[in-house]
């Protein structure tokens, strides 16, 4: 049966299911292509409109035994809000029939269920499970896109049903399966993933900064960075003399550090743009829908990634759309490599800044996957437990409404904080958000 068939043969509406057939052939085509256009320089200053007048908060709770559980109640429920206790303005339970306790007969749930137990329905009318697979191939090192192929092709074949219709695509763009239940088209597609060094600067650059480091020295002023990038400078050309010629020294590295920001822009701008219309055309297909993020993370330390970030947990939040995460990396080192490491440059500042980013672009992942009700899946190299493991979803999640009447869009990012009156339980939510300030019309 054909991809198309197997649409037509979903109990849905005709109009809904004339959508799903678009969808499986242009859908993520149409991602890719409004994820580069967000990434070309536009003639016009980049306006935000802020609109939002609540925040949708996620919350999966979990026992001992790593079971979600399914029974609390909204006084059971504490957020707070950059330490303040906020109070709810809606607050819902729902059981998402995930693949962590899937239903088989009408009698498992019994009456906690927040679904009545003569209405569940039976395995063989469970609503249907899209599963997206996004792999970063713009950031993956080669050695961690292998691994990563071999645990996806792996998968493949020993956790998804038959029911399961899923997608294999590229952060870049390259590589898209389309919709389907077609095994060998996914696993093609994961075969021909390679790593895609678009906004990447190269290790030959000298002074050799990072986006991380970038960032420090351009938009956080810090004074250890601009001298370490200084002492570069200095490393790479002996003809330059540190008392002589520290002005020139000091130029150098900040168009090195300017440079490295905005190619670093592009980069996380296109990365987030290309997730967030994957969420966004996600949120029409019917059931369980869950994108799986393959990657290394990439940085969101600049106002504007935060604020984009923060639009994508509430569009997969509004849409129901769980977004989990996997590490490929594994157990990484953070010592630099031997490609890494150019003569003459101070280790002390390639190495400390490597780990430093290494370990903020976890960030992105875990926000994401707390922010959706996800999983984060890290510091291991069992890649292929971690796959299995994010393809089944919590059974039971709570989406908790907080009013932003009193808040003022003024580009702070709030953290947030949710407890819940119950011991011995560990309670995954949304870590923050940020509402930018509105752009001034300039007339």
């Amino acid at each position: 049966m054909s991809d198309f068939e197997v649409l037509r043969a979903m109990p849905m509406s005709a109009p809904l299911r004339r959508m799903l057939v678009l969808c499986c052939m242009g859908f993520f085509s149409c991602a890719s292509a409004a994820a580069q256009q967000a990434a070309e320089p536009q003639s016009t200053p980049y306006k935000i409109e802020v609109t939002v007048s609540k925040v949708l908060v996620p919350v999966v709770v979990r026992d001992k035994q790593g079971r979600t559980v399914g029974d609390l109640k909204r006084e059971d429920f504490q957020v707070f809000d950059n330490g303040r206790p906020r109070p709810l303005s809606a607050f819902m339970a729902e059981e998402r029939m995930g693949t962590e306790s899937r239903p088989v007969s009408s009698s498992e749930n019994g009456a906690s269920s927040p679904v009545p137990s003569n209405s569940l329905p039976q395995s063989s009318t469970m609503p249907p499970r899209f599963i997206v697979f996004l792999f970063d191939d713009m950031h993956l090192s080669a050695e961690d896109i292998v691994r990563a192929k071999r645990a996806g092709t792996r998968l493949l074949s020993g956790s998804l049903v038959d029911s399961d219709t899923a997608a294999v695509v590229s952060l870049s763009g390259k590589i898209n399966s389309g919709l389907t239940r077609d095994r060998t088209k996914l696993e093609d597609a994961i075969t021909s993933l390679q790593p895609q060094i678009l906004y990447q600067p190269g290790n030959s650059d000298c002074p050799s900064i990072d986006y991380y480091q970038a960032d420090l020295m351009e938009n956080k002023h810090n004074s250890v960075a601009i001298q370490a990038a200084i002492a570069q400078v200095f490393s790479c050309d002996p003809g330059l003399d540190p008392r002589r010629d520290y002005p020139i020294a000091e130029r150098l590295a900040e168009a090195a550090a300017t440079r490295v920001l905005t190619v670093g822009r592009q980069d996380i701008q296109l990365s987030l743009a290309t997730i967030g219309e994957l969420v966004r055309r996600m949120s029409i297909l019917p059931g369980q829908r869950t994108l799986i993020l393959v990657s290394p993370g990439f940085l969101t330390v600049e106002p504007d990634a935060r604020a984009a970030e923060s639009r994508i947990i509430d569009s997969a939040a509004q849409s129901d759309v769980t977004i989990s995460a996997l590490d490929a990396r594994g157990l990484y080192t953070t010592s630099l490599t031997a490609s890494e490491d150019v003569h003459g440059i101070p280790v002390l500042s390639r190495g400390g800044y490597k780990a430093s980013s290494m370990k903020a672009t976890e960030n992105v992942m875990a926000e994401l996957a707390d922010g959706t009700g996800g999983t984060f899946f890290n510091n291991s190299n069992d890649l292929d437990a971690g796959l299995k493991r994010l393809t089944e979803a919590p059974q039971y999640a709570y989406l908790l409404e907080l009013p932003l009447d009193n808040i003022k869009p003024n580009g702070a990012y709030h953290r947030l904080k949710v407890k819940v009156d119950r011991k011995d339980v560990r309670v995954q939510a949304r870590r923050g958000y940020l509402l930018p300030k509105p752009m001034k019309n300039n007339k």
